[in-house]
C-alpha cells in the first residue's frame, strides 16, 4: 500500500511543477503564440518605455531591437480611458501581429497587455510597434513599453 501512496504523491508533485499555460490564445502565426501579458512579470532584459499622446487617425511608431536567443516579446500599451480606442500592431522581422484593440487581452480597461512567445526563439532584429488612434476624441495620453526576454 505504501508504494501506491508514494506513486500518487509523485504524480501530484509532478503535476504541480508543470507551468500553467494561459487559457486564452489571442493569435497564432508562424510558430508564434500571442497571449494576454502577465502583470506580475516586470524584469525585462531589453526594454523600451515611452509616454506620449495621440489624436484620432494618428499613428506613432516605436522600435525595439531583439537579439538572438530571446523567446518572449512583451508589449504593454496603457491609456486608462476605455472611452478612447487605441490599436496596437507589432511587426517582427518575420511576421505581423494585430492590430489589437482594448479587448485583446480579455479586458476592456484602456490597456492592451500582450505576450508574444516562440518556443524556438524570436526572430532577431528590429521589432516595430505601431500605435494608432482608432477612436479618440481630442488628445489621448498613453504609456507604452516593449521588452524581450
Amino acid at each position: 500500500m505504501k508504494v501506491h501512496w508514494l506513486a500518487l504523491l509523485l504524480v501530484i508533485g509532478a503535476a504541480l511543477t508543470v507551468p500553467l499555460v494561459s487559457a486564452k490564445i489571442v493569435e497564432e502565426k508562424n510558430g508564434y503564440i500571442v497571449t494576454p501579458g502577465d502583470d506580475t512579470i516586470r524584469l525585462p532584459e531589453i526594454s523600451r518605455f515611452s509616454s506620449a499622446s495621440i489624436s484620432q487617425g494618428q499613428a506613432q511608431w516605436y522600435s525595439t531591437y531583439v537579439p538572438a536567443g530571446k523567446s518572449s516579446f512583451n508589449a504593454d500599451l496603457s491609456w486608462g480611458n476605455p472611452s478612447s480606442s487605441l490599436a496596437l500592431t507589432i511587426t517582427a522581422p518575420d511576421a505581423t501581429f494585430g492590430p489589437y484593440y482594448d479587448s485583446a487581452d480579455g479586458r476592456i480597461d484602456g490597456r492592451i497587455n500582450l505576450r508574444i512567445f516562440k518556443s524556438d526563439g524570436l526572430a532577431s532584429g528590429t521589432w516595430w510597434s505601431k500605435i494608432y488612434g482608432y477612436q479618440v476624441s481630442g488628445v489621448q495620453s498613453y504609456t507604452y513599453s516593449a521588452s524581450a526576454s
